[in-house]
C-alpha cells in the first residue's frame, strides 16, 4: 500500500517537564529512513498522517483528557461499528489488548466509561460520523463554566449550578474525563477504510474462532509529561526554575482579546462575545454555532456602525470586545475585570454604560431572538430602569426586521456568558442575545459535529473557491439581519437620534467571513487584509481552540477583519505606516497601524499593499489566577495544557507471541554461535592464517 509522509498535529503546548527546544513544529515528519524508498520501517509500517489526539488539560484540582505509555501504546485492531461488538474486544476476543476502531455514532459517554474500566484496551481511534449523530453530540458539561459565573450561594443561589435551567442538557461531560489510553480521531476517511481493509484482511475471526497470525495491529503515541492538577504542575516547574541552570518552563492557557473603541471613553455600551471554542479531541473546535455565528455577526455589527453618516457624531463610543479563552472558566472576560479593577486597563468598570452580548444566534426558532437578562441585579430599582430602557431599544430596533426579539422572562437566569464575570464586580445593565430561550438549540455544542452544516450553510455544486467565497447563502442573509438590528440597537444606546434605516449589515461581508472562519481560512479576501509577515497563518482548515501559542489564528484574523471593517486606508508609505511614531500627525496613542499585504493586481501575482489605521487594539487574556501566583484558585481559571514530545500513529501486522520468542531464541543462539566462532577464530588465528614458508629461501 502506498503512503504519504506522515504529518503529525503536535506543537508547543502547556507541559511541565519538557524544554521547548525538545517539541516539534507541527508540519512533516519523516521516519527514520524515510528518504530512501526501500526504507525497512516504511515496508512495515503504514503511518497515519491525518489523526487529532486527545491530550491532558488540568485545573486546580484535576486533570482530564488521555495519554499514552512513554513508548507508546500497542495493540490489535478490531473494528466496532455496533454496541454487540464490544463484546469481543472486553471478554470473548483471545488477543488483547485491542485497538479499537469505534464508529463515530458510539463515541458516547456510556461506551466509553465501559472500555475505561477495562485492562483489555490499550488505545481508540475514532471514525468520524457521516452524517453527524442525528440525536446530537455534546461532550461538554451539563452545566458550561459551572462556578465561575455571576451565581453561587451568595448571589442567586436559586440559578447556582444551573438549578432552574440545565443549558446544555445533551452534555455528556466525555471532555472532563480522565482516560489513561490514547485516544484520537481519523479526521480522512481513506486511512479509516486502510485501517478497515488490514482488519478485514487479517483480524475477523473466522468460523467463531480467533483470527490466526500475523494480525493488524495499531501503534499510537501521545505521552503527557503533567500530571495530577495545575497546583502540582506548577509547584514542580517553580522549583525546577529556581534550581534549575535551564529551567523547564509550563505554558499557561492563555490569548489576546480584542477590544475596539476610541480613546475617549463616555461611559460607552459594550457588546462583547468569545470567539473559541472546544471539543473533544486537540485543536478539532469548528465552533459554527457556539462561537463563529456570534462573532461573526458582532463583525459584520460594527462594519454596518462603522458606515452610519454620523457615527462621528454619537455621544458615546462603543467597545466591540472579542474575548478569547471564555470556554475554559471565562479567561478573557476575568482578565479585563481584573484589569479594569486595578486601572490596567484605560476603561473602569464604572465607565461602563450598558453591556450587550450575542451567544449562539444562527438556529433561531421561527426568526425569534430570545433577550436575556439578570433578574438578581434588576432587583435593584435604578439598574431595573436602565435594563427595561435597553430592552425597549433593543425589542425597537427589530421592528420591520426580519428578526423578532423577545424576552426570556424576568424569572430566567443568565445563560453562561461572559457578562456574568462583569455582574460578579458590579451590576451593570445588560442584555444576553441567544437563539434559545431555555436550553441550548446546539446540539452540537463544544463538539467536532459543530461545523457548517450544524447551521446549514449549502452552497451549489460546481462552485470554484472564489464563487464560494462570494456566495451569499442562507445563513449569511439570517446572520445579517441580526447584525443590522444589533447594530442599530447600539447606535440608539450611544446617543444616536437620526432614522436608523440606512443602518444595514452586509450579507455578503457575511458570507466572506463564514466562509473564512469556517471553511476555508486560505482564500482571497484573508489574504489582502493581514500583513505579509504572518500569512502563514492562514490554514486551509479553521479551528478555534484556544491553545498556548499566542496570539492563535483566530485571534489574528478576527483583529484584522475588525481593523478592515472599521478602520480607515491612509496615505502612508510602508516606512511611514510600520514607524507610525515618526510621523508627528499619526496619533500612535490614539491609532493602531497595519501595512497590510493588499489584493493582486489583475492579470499578475504582484499585490498592492496598503496601511490601514484603527483603533482595534489587543488585550492579554491571561488568567488572573497566575499572575497572582494562585495555581489553586477558585475564583479565576486555572486551566493549562500538558506538553508532550511526539504525536503520531500507525499500523502494522504484528506476529504472535510464540513466533516472536522463536525469533528471539534464534536470535541469541545465532549471537552465541557468531561469538564463539569469533573466539575459536581468534584464538587459533595465528594456525589459520599463518604465511606459509617460501621452500625455496636458505635461512643462515
Amino acid at each position: 500500500m502506498q503512503t504519504n509522509d506522515s504529518a503529525q498535529r503536535v506543537g508547543k503546548k502547556f507541559i511541565c517537564g519538557e524544554p521547548k527546544a525538545t517539541m516539534l513544529r507541527r508540519g512533516c515528519f519523516f521516519p527514520p529512513g524515510s528518504c530512501q524508498g526501500n526504507s525497512v520501517e516504511r515496508k512495515i509500517y503504514i503511518p497515519l498522517n491525518k489523526t487529532a489526539p486527545c491530550v491532558r488539560l488540568l485545573n486546580a484540582t484535576h486533570q482530564i483528557g488521555c495519554q499514552s505509555s512513554i513508548s507508546g501504546d500497542t495493540g490489535v485492531i478490531h473494528v466496532v461499528e455496533k454496541e454487540e461488538d464490544l463484546n469481543w474486544v472486553l471478554a470473548d476476543g483471545p488477543h488483547p489488548p485491542y485497538m479499537i476502531l469505534l464508529d463515530g455514532n458510539l463515541f458516547n459517554r456510556r461506551v466509553m466509561l465501559q472500555l475505561k474500566g477495562t485492562s483489555r484496551v490499550s488505545g481508540l481511534a475514532v471514525a468520524i460520523a457521516k452524517p453527524s449523530p442525528p440525536q446530537g453530540f455534546s461532550p461538554g458539561l451539563k452545566c458550561p463554566n459551572d462556578g465561575f459565573g455571576v451565581y453561587s450561594k451568595d448571589y442567586g443561589p436559586q440559578f447556582a449550578h444551573c438549578n432552574n435551567t440545565v443549558w446544555n442538557p445533551l452534555g455528556s461531560g466525555l471532555s472532563y474525563e480522565d482516560f489513561d489510553f490514547p485516544i484520537f480521531l481519523l479526521e480522512d476517511a481513506n486511512e479509516t477504510q486502510v485501517i478497515k481493509q488490514c482488519y478485514q484482511d487479517h483480524n475477523v475471526p473466522r468460523d467463531g474462532s480467533g483470527p490466526e497470525y500475523p494480525l493488524c495491529a495499531m501503534q499510537l503515541f501521545s505521552h503527557m509529561h503533567a500530571v495530577t492538577s495545575t497546583v502540582t504542575c506548577m509547584r514542580r516547574s517553580s522549583l525546577q526554575s529556581t534550581f534549575s541552570i535551564n529551567p523547564e518552563v509550563i505554558d499557561l492557557l492563555s490569548q489576546y482579546s480584542i477590544p475596539l473603541s476610541a480613546c475617549a471613553f463616555l461611559t460607552p455600551p459594550v457588546h462583547a462575545l468569545q470567539i473559541d471554542s472546544h471539543s473533544f479531541f486537540w485543536n478539532i473546535a469548528p465552533g459554527a454555532e457556539s462561537a463563529v455565528s456570534s462573532f461573526v455577526t458582532h463583525l459584520a455589527a460594527a462594519e454596518a456602525l462603522h458606515k452610519a453618516s454620523d457615527v462621528h457624531l454619537l455621544q458615546r463610543n462603543i467597545m466591540f470586545t472579542f474575548f478569547q479563552g471564555e470556554t475554559f472558566d471565562y479567561i478573557g472576560s476575568s482578565r479585563m475585570v481584573y484589569d479594569m479593577e486595578k486601572d490596567k486597563f484605560p476603561l473602569r468598570l464604572d465607565n461602563i454604560h450598558s453591556f450587550v452580548e450575542m451567544n449562539q444566534v444562527a438556529l433561531r426558532n421561527a426568526s425569534v431572538l430570545w433577550m436575556h437578562t439578570d433578574p438578581v441585579s434588576r432587583l435593584n430599582k435604578s439598574v431595573e430602569v436602565q435594563v427595561r430602557i435597553l430592552l425597549d431599544i433593543l425589542s425597537n430596533s427589530s421592528v420591520g426586521a426580519n428578526v423578532t426579539l423577545q424576552e426570556a422572562g424576568y424569572s430566567q437566569p443568565l445563560p453562561p456568558s461572559s457578562f456574568q464575570r462583569f455582574l460578579r464586580a458590579r451590576h451593570i445593565p445588560g442584555v444576553v442575545l441567544t437563539d434559545h430561550r431555555t436550553a441550548f438549540q446546539n446540539r452540537y455544542y463544544q463538539s467536532m459535529y459543530d461545523t457548517p452544516e450544524n447551521i446549514q450553510m449549502q452552497y451549489p455544486e460546481g462552485l470554484s473557491p472564489e464563487e464560494t467565497l462570494e456566495y451569499v447563502t442562507d445563513t449569511a442573509k439570517s446572520l445579517a439581519e441580526v447584525a443590522t438590528v444589533v447594530a442599530r440597537a447600539l447606535y440608539r444606546l450611544a446617543g444616536g437620534a437620526n432614522n436608523t434605516s440606512a443602518i444595514q449589515a452586509d450579507p455578503k461581508t457575511v458570507s466572506r467571513m463564514l466562509y473564512g472562519f469556517l471553511i476555508k481560512m486560505n482564500n482571497s479576501w484573508f489574504q489582502s487584509i493581514i500583513k505579509p509577515d504572518i500569512k502563514g497563518i492562514l490554514g486551509d482548515v479553521p479551528q478555534h481552540y484556544v491553545a498556548v501559542s499566542s496570539p492563535v489564528n483566530t485571534t489574528y484574523l478576527v483583529q484584522y477583519v475588525l481593523a478592515n471593517l472599521t478602520g480607515t486606508v491612509v496615505n502612508l508609505t510602508k516606512e511611514e505606516c510600520l514607524n507610525p511614531e515618526k510621523t508627528p500627525s499619526s496619533e500612535k496613542e490614539l491609532y493602531e497601524y497595519a501595512w497590510v499585504q493588499g489584493s493582486l493586481e489583475p492579470n499578475s501575482t504582484a499585490r498592492v499593499p496598503y496601511c490601514v489605521r484603527s483603533t482595534v487594539r489587543l488585550s492579554k487574556a491571561l488568567s488572573p489566577a497566575f499572575e497572582l501566583r494562585q495555581w489553586g484558585s477558585t475564583e479565576y481559571s486555572t486551566w493549562t495544557e500538558s506538553r508532550w514530545k511526539e504525536i503520531r500513529a500507525r499500523i502494522f501486522l504484528v506476529a504472535s507471541k510464540e513466533l516472536e520468542i522463536i525469533t528471539l531464541v534464534v536470535g541469541i543462539a545465532i549471537l552465541i554461535f557468531s561469538l564463539l566462532t569469533t573466539y575459536f577464530i581468534n584464538a587459533k588465528a595465528d594456525v589459520l592464517f599463518s604465511i606459509p614458508r617460501d621452500p625455496g629461501a636458505v635461512a643462515y
